[in-house]
């Protein structure tokens, strides 16, 4: 198969990949103990909970659309003659 026919180039993928680590950062950052009907724990109202692990997880999802509709172009500089 050419690589010219290819979807995405090589910078796609890394962007997808990278991508894709910090949806799952923001995803671990959400996690945690949570409250039962016999304990209260307030950890699950915390700031990085409620806010950093969100915006985290939308940045990734942004990121993710920028790099699927990214024009892949020459990732390397063509060498004229």
């Amino acid at each position: 198969m050419d690589k010219r026919n290819l979807a995405f180039g090589r910078m796609n993928f890394i962007l997808l990949a990278v991508s894709m680590l910090v949806v799952i950062i923001g995803f671990v950052l959400m996690g945690g103990s949570g409250s039962t009907t016999e304990a209260y724990q307030p950890d699950i109202f915390s700031v990085r909970r409620i806010k950093v692990a969100p915006v985290v997880c939308l940045l990734g999802f942004v990121s993710m659309v920028y790099a699927v509709v990214r024009k892949p172009g020459n990732d390397k500089p063509a060498i004229e003659e």
